[in-house]
């Protein structure tokens, strides 16, 4: 990247941020140099074929840093009057006496909880791009009331995606569109209860927030243990009351162990001899990173098992979109279950990510997280080879977040003192509380993290480990 901008007429230069992508990096440096007073207030910028031919780089690498820093508020677009750094206050001065009475606030410091994606790389102009495209080519009933099973466009690209990426037997009329996971569970346990079913079982180690939303609906979530090949799905067959069973089977959560071949065939079996569901929860399955994604479990017997789709983790859980694909006997009582008082999705959001996945924007994005998430994986375990050599890592084949296996007794010890500055969670939080104790461990997550941060979030990990 050049270091100024010859065609602008402004003796402003650019210090590149090593170790970035050029977008990264493009943005960093005009966000340091609004920073600094260099571009001052309402400063009309290049257009971003000017700037691009300037810094020798794409012009959508131009464009996508603009969006995003107009989207952050660094800059203001408006058409005529081109791309201009926003008119910002100036702090106010802290009283003297106050600052010296007020506490100072604690810092907000690094987060490495597991379960969330990197929002901050959301494909703001490539969404804005389908979202644009799909109004234009709505009909006038998509803003009415409509379908409870989702719109048709986006069931249809559905089937078709997960069956070629996730070997899930999908059609349209499957396929119920939810507000995410939580959304679907709910209304299953909904169902499961009006069908007399007293237990859910989960696997012995999840989240806490499934548990108590299975209890709440009426139904037991007693707890099917889980070691290094899984959960014992064969143990079902002795769970007398229950009825169905919640599985993590393709990357387990948290621990990261997939679901060895002959417990995926048991858990299969007991359905079919008992006439009992098995829930998939298919929460990252788009991201491995050392061979194939492992199919879904659903493709085994599409009538007994329930697959849970999830847009959270691929793209960002603001969008609360979500899908189930059902045994078929099964959709009539989940869109009852939803009723009339929750019909549907955001239809809009439907419809755009419906265009994102048939022009291939979703595929694109996937591989380019995919390499960014294994990038990470690789660096977070080169770090601890190197500062904290005596720290087993594991569940790192896929997903977001790996597990940290620490010293017996220090787990607890660990998240207190990474408290004032790092967000993590040890394996213990996730355990249920009919499962005996287990190893010490933290679960890592090292998705949610910026670019910009990750590096920060790594260096503070490696600080607190014994």
């Amino acid at each position: 990247m050049t270091d100024s901008w010859a065609t602008f007429g402004a003796d402003l230069h650019l210090e590149p941020v090593g170790g970035t992508g050029l977008r990264s990096g493009l943005m960093e440096a005009l966000r340091e140099a609004v920073r600094s007073g260099r571009l001052a207030p309402g400063t009309r910028l290049p257009s971003s074929r000017a700037l691009a031919a300037d810094l020798g780089i794409a012009r959508n690498t131009v464009a996508d840093a603009y969006a995003e820093l107009v989207a952050e508020g660094w800059l203001t677009a408006r058409q005529g009057s081109g791309t201009r750094v926003a008119q910002r206050s100036a702090p106010r001065r802290a009283d003297p006496v106050a600052a010296r009475t007020r506490p100072a606030r604690p810092r907000t410091g690094h987060s490495l909880k597991a379960g969330s994606p990197d929002v901050s790389s959301f494909p703001r102009t490539a969404w804005l791009r389908a979202a644009r495209k799909a109004l234009t080519a709505a009909p006038d009933e998509v803003f009415d009331y409509g379908d409870p099973r989702g719109r048709v466009e986006l069931r249809t690209v559905l089937a078709e995606y997960l069956a070629r990426s996730r070997g899930v037997y999908a059609d349209p009329e499957r396929i119920v569109i939810c507000s995410g996971f939580v959304h679907g569970l709910m209304l299953l346990g909904t169902v499961l209860r009006g069908r007399r079913v007293r237990e859910l079982a989960v696997e012995s180690y999840g989240l806490d927030l499934h548990r108590d939303l299975i209890t709440s609906t009426g139904l037991a979530a007693p707890c099917l243990e889980l070691d290094h090949l899984g959960s014992r799905t064969g143990e079902l067959t002795a769970m007398r009351g229950t009825g169905a069973v919640l599985l993590t089977p393709a990357h387990q959560f948290p621990t990261g162990v997939p679901l060895h071949p002959d417990r995926r065939a048991a858990a299969v079996d007991w359905a079919r001899s008992t006439g009992g569901l098995v829930l998939e929860d298919d929460y990252d399955g788009e991201f491995r990173y050392d061979r194939q994604p492992v199919g879904a479990l659903q493709g085994l017997d599409p009538e007994r098992i329930v697959y849970f789709g999830t847009a959270s983790k691929s793209l960002a859980p603001a969008l609360r979109l979500g899908w189930m694909v059902l045994p078929r006997g099964l959709v009539a009582e989940v869109l009852e279950a939803k009723g009339p008082s929750d019909w549907m999705s955001g239809t809009l959001d439907q419809l755009t990510l419906a265009e994102f996945i048939a022009s291939g924007a979703y595929d694109r994005h996937v591989r380019s997280m995919r390499l960014r998430y294994r990038r990470r994986r690789d660096q977070l375990v080169a770090a601890l080879a190197e500062r904290a050599p005596g720290i087993e890592v594991s569940g790192i084949a896929a997903g977001l977040h790996a597990v940290l296996e620490l010293p017996p007794g220090t787990e607890r010890s660990v998240v207190q003192a990474a408290f004032q500055g790092l967000r993590l969670e040890g394996l213990a939080t996730y355990r249920h509380p009919g499962a005996p104790a287990g190893r010490d461990a933290l679960v890592i997550g090292y998705g949610s993290p910026s670019e910009s941060a990750w590096a920060g979030a790594l260096d503070a990990l490696c600080r607190v480990l014994p």
